[in-house]
């Protein structure tokens, strides 16, 4: 049925509830799990723009964001593992996640994109966006959206 699934985990509540079905789809299957956990180009700041931040500075705070993400994935692939799924954990960086999501499925020659989704509705939606609208408008991947 499925020989590569996309999980994309942020590490919230909600997004476990995804990993744990990509994880039980990808078992039942004998899929191969690829662990998406996307970071931020650069740190963000509520004074992007008006405050220069040293470079120093800017490498520190990445390599904890990094080393933050890579935790997240090396949870999940354990517990793949645990189930005896073959998992890989990628760490992308990107301001644009569904651009990232897209990506990282196209790479890995997935056919199933696992996703949560908050379930935002009218002018919340309108104003933060859906990562996971944007996924589902600009993939030509079946994608499993879980609330």
């Amino acid at each position: 049925m499925y020989d590569c699934i996309l999980v994309a985990t942020d590490d919230s509540r909600l997004a476990r509830k995804a990993e744990k079905s990509a994880i039980d789809l990808a078992a039942a299957t004998g899929a191969r799990l690829v662990v998406l956990h996307v970071v931020p180009d650069y740190p963000m700041s509520h004074f992007d723009g008006m405050v220069a931040i040293p470079p120093q500075e800017v490498a520190r705070i990445e390599g904890r964001v990094h080393a933050g993400g890579q935790a997240v994935l090396d949870r999940v692939v354990q517990v793949a593992a645990r189930q005896g799924v073959q998992a890989r954990g990628v760490l992308a960086q990107s301001d644009h996640v569904a651009d990232a999501v897209l990506r990282a499925a196209r790479k890995h020659r997935c056919d199933l994109i696992v996703l949560a989704s908050h379930g935002r509705r009218g002018l919340q939606r309108l104003l933060l966006g859906s990562e996971t609208h944007k996924v589902l408008a600009g993939s030509p991947l079946p994608v499993l959206v879980l609330r």
